[in-house]
């Protein structure tokens, strides 16, 4: 059967069952919505792999009635893939004065600044795009001006809780803003969409507050420099460093150019309050005492080309580890970069420094909220249906498993994919084909070019190597005129095994003389898998074979 023109239809192309690249559409008959537009950063086994994005072939299919993108925060994985999508659409981009400028900054930086269409929302001031009217609610987050979302439709109530956690008292006033949820939700919800990242932590999350307090015992006990890395839009945890520094009489210089960048941003719009004499350029540290100097850098998560991983590595330009350094690391480890950052670490630690990090000391609160937090959100909205989002398979799972013990009916409470749209009326709901929602790996400048067998083939010379065969054939007789030259390259050392690659040569040889003149494809063909059987043989070992045939 057919719905009425009162349905309301959501299709994630992201967010769900991985942490990251959040992107939700939501549709009626004449207007759609996307709800953030997140990246992922690539697990190990993406050799090459810059980043990962949704796929946008639905919205861009049906960009004639999209009427805009509402930005819950200004976190990567929720304005991340932007850059990928604006190209190809013509809309405003809705968020909070401190997500926009984010956006701006990205958009900019990717050369696409006449696609900054922005227009700043509040909590105070409904907007309507289409059959769908927005209000906003602040969200204590890891970042500052984060929303959720209550979301009026012609099925009913929806809410977004955007990333959020219950600090009741956070600093700067940064709070969720529950009455707001529950005042919206008095009349009856039809559907809550929660964050999931932390289903499966116990309690409540850390607040800030405890961070500072953390911070400041640091700040008291060190006898040297300290060195802090965080995230960089953590706009917060910088003004309480900021603070501390000012305290305990110390100044502070800035490595990194996202921090840079941000720290100035947020000065200008106001969201960081900085006293003048608080900065120290880099060029003038042996101005001060160690025991005078705080020092923030990027490379939170072991980033190659931080500051913190070239310092580490002895390669920073102007700075170096000092024995008795105090480096802090103020953010929670992203799944996928543990080993990078464990490299990090004892690499600073060689060098005579201390590490602190969240697994050995509370200088981290996560932004998203834990199980008790969010069987309060379950609690304040009482809604007919749920769909738990951003989260890993098992935390989806678990989430909405929560969410039947806090009274949703079983039938009601249910896990969707990535590419599986559901379709609500007021009275009934249904499961819709799926779409095509495969990721899209990001490789430079290349969009989607490199896909399984491209990876099959970046692990295979990873692991096993190439070796290449060249060989110079004359194109009037078919005399071989050069060759059979074989290079190795990650397959052996050309040096111990060059009776290896002698005995190579003498198989190519042979096949080149079985074969009639001119027959080059057999030739490649036959030299590929004859020589791909002998190295496994001899070896163990298969490497990809190219032979190389040339005509003159």
């Amino acid at each position: 059967m057919d719905f009425d023109d009162n349905y309301v239809r959501l299709t994630p192309l992201g967010g769900l069952g991985a942490i990251g690249q959040n992107c939700m559409v939501m549709e009626t008959k004449n207007t759609m919505v996307v709800i953030d537009c997140g990246l992922m950063f690539p697990d190990d086994f993406l050799l090459g792999v810059d980043v990962v994005i949704p796929r946008f072939d639905y919205i861009i299919k049906n960009k004639d009635k999209l009427k805009g993108i509402v930005l819950t925060h200004g976190h990567e994985d929720h304005i991340g893939a932007l850059p990928w999508l604006m190209p190809y659409i013509n809309v405003p981009l809705y968020g909070s004065r401190f997500t926009l400028q984010l956006v701006a900054n990205k958009l900019t930086e990717f050369n696409l600044k006449d696609y900054i269409r922005t227009e700043v929302v509040t909590e105070k001031q409904p907007l309507r795009l289409g059959d769908f009217i927005f209000n906003f609610f602040p969200v204590c987050h890891s970042i500052i001006e984060g929303f959720g979302l209550g979301i009026e439709t012609p099925a009913g109530k929806i809410i977004h809780s955007g990333d959020f956690k219950l600090d009741q008292e956070p600093m700067g006033g940064h709070k969720t803003d529950l009455e707001a949820f529950r005042d919206f939700s008095d009349s009856g919800v039809m559907l809550l969409m929660s964050d999931s990242t932390n289903v499966e932590r116990d309690g409540y999350a850390l607040t800030e507050r405890e961070i500072m307090s953390s911070l400041r015992n640091y700040f008291a006990q060190a006898k040297g420099r300290i060195l802090i890395t965080l995230f960089s839009s953590h706009i917060q945890r910088m003004q309480e460093v900021f603070d501390l520094a000012g305290e305990f009489g110390r100044k502070v210089a800035v490595s990194g150019r996202s921090l840079a960048r941000n720290i100035e941003m947020a000065m200008d719009e106001g969201f960081l309050k900085v006293e003048e004499d608080a900065y120290c350029p880099l060029n003038q540290l042996s101005d001060y005492k160690d025991s005078e100097l705080v020092l923030l850098l990027t490379g939170s998560q072991g980033e190659p080309l931080s500051a913190l991983t070239r310092l580490a590595l002895g390669e920073h330009r102007q700075l170096k580890i000092n024995k008795g350094d105090l480096v802090l690391m103020s953010s929670r480890i992203i799944p996928g970069n543990t080993k990078a950052i464990t490299r990090v670490i004892n690499n600073l630690y060689r060098l005579g420094a201390e590490v602190v990090y969240e697994k050995v000391r509370a200088i981290h609160a996560s932004g998203h909220a834990h199980r008790e937090e969010l069987k309060v959100m379950l609690e304040t909205v009482r809604a007919k249906f749920f769909i738990p989002l951003h989260g890993e398979y098992r935390h989806l799972y678990k989430h909405a498993e929560l969410a039947r013990e806090c009274g949703i009916a079983p039938e009601r409470s249910f896990v969707l994919e990535n590419g599986q749209p559901v379709t609500f009326s007021k009275d009934s709901v249904r499961f819709e084909e799926e779409i095509m929602a495969e990721s899209i790996l990001v490789d430079g400048k290349g969009v989607g070019d490199v896909g399984h067998t491209v990876l099959k083939e970046r692990h295979i010379l990873g692991g096993e190597g190439m070796v290449i065969v060249i060989m110079v054939i004359s194109e009037d007789s078919g005399d071989l005129l050069m060759g059979p030259r074989i290079l190795s390259r990650g397959f052996i050392f050309e040096q111990h095994y060059d009776h290896v690659l002698e005995d190579a040569k003498c198989l190519v040889l042979d096949i080149f003389e079985d074969l009639p003149p001119g027959a080059t494809k057999k030739l490649e063909e036959r030299s590929r898998t004859t020589l791909r059987k002998f190295f496994r043989k001899i070896l163990d070992r298969d490497p990809i074979v190219i032979p190389l045939i040339i005509k003159v």
